[in-house]
């Protein structure tokens, strides 16, 4: 497929072209010269000097279009260093030509090719110069930009078409639309007060033995002393304890955008308290901070090949062999991660509680005769997560209940949040 776009892409005339080419030819030869029709004679040798003329100025202009974008991205004039946009916004790259003068009923258009799910747009400003805009519809991370150039006639005939690659930062972060405040996030591991032996000494000092070398004189308890003269010392319980931090992690799959959009969400209001540890698929390391967390974020959306799953990963360098509480964003829907995620469950230790995100939720209700006879259905917007079945919805929650703490269903098109039981939060 794209060898053969490739051979498309060198063939200077359009199908339009080619067809007023073959029928010109052909008219020319039957009747211009077989039946010697002056009228006919005459029109033939001008379209075809309009088709030719409109390929010599297309293919000049283009040769000559391309050598100037060439040197202007060789000296890194005209663009910046590197780029942080918005998903479903226009941003500007800083990418700019100026409008063709040279040859008349010439136009000059582009587009970014790669990444992909990239819209662009290009501005005319007062002074005659094209500015170009994007919109992205996706997330994405990349160290650089492919753009389409065409050179084409007004007419339609001809085209020249070259592709440019422009070494550029770019990073693309997800659409967050109107979400709500999302609830507390943060780890809890139990109730406060609850004996556990493998919890961490933060309950009441309630735990009473002989003093040992090492121990500090300040749990000893002199009252005790001054009557039996034993030292004994007091010391805190076991018990289970509000973790102090969070560890949360993103898994990517095809309609994982809107558990994008969640987990940026949830960075940048501090839905996951005050420390925090992130990372996601396609993430070798995890962060504490929240611009390497939107990096990771913007990286887990792969741009050629899905990236493994990489959660044991995660909680291996983040917690070692301890046990924590973890948050798990994910998209809505049966994903090849959902075997991986049981088998992490039924290894760790931990609890897990998980986050998953659509955008909208789809009643299957089938629509009236009239209804599909007479309005035109909506098609999906590109790039955007495709919206959740609730019968879907309820067997992933049938799943997945048994094995985490809590879970929390969050709609990225009405911004509001649910638990499993479809109940506004």
């Amino acid at each position: 497929m794209s060898l053969l776009r490739l051979l498309m892409g060198l063939f200077p005339l359009t199908l339009q072209g080619t067809i007023t080419l073959l029928i010109t030819a052909m008219a020319l030869r039957v009747y211009g010269y077989g039946a010697m029709d002056l009228v006919v004679f005459a029109l033939a040798i001008c379209a075809l000097t309009i088709v030719i003329a409109s390929l010599f100025c297309a293919i000049i202009c283009g040769i000559l279009i391309q050598r100037r974008v060439h040197r202007l991205l060789l000296t890194s004039r005209g663009y910046a260093k590197g780029i942080q946009v918005e998903a479903g916004f226009p941003n500007e790259t800083g990418f700019s030509l100026p409008v063709l003068t040279w040859f008349p009923l010439v136009k000059l258009t582009w587009r970014v090719v790669y990444p992909d799910y990239i819209d662009t747009r290009v501005r005319v400003s007062g002074d005659n110069v094209l500015y170009e805009e994007i919109i992205p519809r996706r997330r994405c991370l990349t160290d650089h930009l492919v753009r389409q150039f065409t050179v084409s006639d007004v007419l339609g005939f001809c085209r020249y078409t070259w592709r440019q690659q422009q070494e550029l930062d770019c990073m693309a972060l997800p659409q967050t639309n109107t979400i709500k405040p999302l609830p507390l996030l943060r780890s809890m591991t139990a109730e406060d007060g609850i004996p556990n032996p493998t919890g961490n000494p933060d309950g009441d000092r309630m735990e009473i033995r002989p003093y040992v070398p090492g121990d500090s004189v300040r749990n000893i308890m002199w009252k005790v002393y001054a009557r039996n003269r034993q030292l004994n010392v007091r010391l805190a319980e076991r018990s289970v304890f509000h973790s102090k931090r969070t560890v949360a992690y993103l898994l990517s799959s095809r309609n994982d955008e809107a558990a994008a959009a969640i987990a940026r969400v949830a960075l940048e209001s501090g839905a996951l308290g005050e420390d925090w540890v992130f990372a996601a698929d396609g993430t070798e390391t995890p962060s504490d901070k929240l611009a390497p967390a939107l990096v990771a974020i913007a990286r887990s959306r792969a741009l050629h090949r899905p990236y493994s799953y990489g959660l044991d990963q995660f909680l291996l360098q983040a917690l070692g062999g301890s046990s924590a509480h973890c948050i798990v964003f994910a998209a809505a829907e049966m994903a090849p991660w959902l075997p991986h995620l049981k088998l992490t469950m039924a290894r760790y230790p931990g609890q897990f509680s998980l986050v998953l995100a659509t955008d909208g939720f789809d009643e299957g209700q089938r629509e009236s005769l009239w209804k599909r006879l007479l309005l035109r259905p909506l098609q999906p917007v590109a790039g955007r997560s495709t919206s959740s079945s609730r019968g879907d919805l309820r067997n992933l929650l049938t799943e997945m209940g048994q094995l985490v703490e809590s879970t929390l269903i969050v709609d990225r098109a009405s911004g509001y949040s649910f638990d499993q039981f479809f109940r506004k939060v």
